[in-house]
């Protein structure tokens, strides 16, 4: 990694942080759809009932793999405060620079990927 310049470190950090930002604010925005679906027959039918169960459902599973994503992203910024971005967490070997530009939160090599 010595050979990544602070400016390409600086403009992964901002990609870093502009996605963390946008993640935050999406989870925000459906928090809503992710809240327990009341039980209430008088104003949705079981029809009407299931299909918010299932969109609550479909919201759930996004927040989870939205925090998921937000993890590798906070660990990535971890890892470029503590001088260890760009290398493998496996094999402690440069990861090339086309691979941080595709994502910038990836933690390891393609050898150590597969």
């Amino acid at each position: 990694m010595a050979a990544r310049k602070k400016s390409d470190l600086k403009a992964l950090r901002q990609r870093l942080e502009a996605e963390r930002d946008s993640l935050l604010e999406a989870s925000d925005s459906t928090a809503e759809e992710r809240r327990p679906v009341e039980l209430d027959q008088q104003s949705v039918g079981r029809l009407s009932r299931m299909d918010a169960m299932q969109v609550q459902a479909m919201a759930q599973a996004v927040e989870v793999r939205r925090r998921g994503r937000l993890q590798r992203i906070e660990a990535a910024l971890k890892r470029m405060d503590a001088g260890d971005y760009g290398y493998c967490t496996s094999c402690d070997e440069d990861i090339p620079p086309k691979r941080l530009e595709i994502d910038p939160a990836v933690e390891r090599c393609v050898d150590c990927a597969l």
